[in-house]
């Protein structure tokens, strides 16, 4: 079998992968396309080691890692898309970061006329004015 086949496979399912992870707005959706991501690895590593007829089979042994991995962060990554969705009731990667960001002018932490020596310095003047 010639390598042009699994390596054109794997690029096609690596670009899949890929155009999931730009495109899609629900967490689950972009962790299946990590997955595929990863599975295009993989056919990658299989493939060029079957090539090079390598004796340690060093292709093989990094495919299973990979999938260990691979195994650990869609656990680690669905219990937290599930706690995410408990608390917030949605999936969706835009609604989730606009929920993050302040909504109210008034509730904002970045702005600068609200710091603390802002405020102090407000009051010592507002004092020195009620005296005089």
């Amino acid at each position: 079998m010639h390598l042009a086949y699994p390596a054109v496979l794997s690029s096609l399912l690596f670009c899949t992968g890929l155009y999931g992870v730009l495109a899609r707005r629900n967490a689950i959706l972009v962790l299946m396309s990590v997955e595929l991501m990863l599975n295009a690895v993989n056919l990658n590593l299989v493939a060029f080691d079957v090539w090079l007829r390598d004796t340690l089979h060093a292709g093989q042994a990094l495919t299973l890692f990979t999938i260990a991995i691979a195994a650990a962060e869609i656990g680690i990554g669905l219990a937290i898309v599930l706690a995410v969705y408990r608390s917030r009731g949605t999936s969706d990667i835009d609604k989730l970061r606009d929920s993050a960001e302040p909504h109210d002018p008034d509730d904002d932490p970045h702005d600068p006329s609200e710091t603390p020596a802002a405020a102090t310095a407000g009051t010592t003047d507002e004092k020195a004015e009620a005296t005089a």
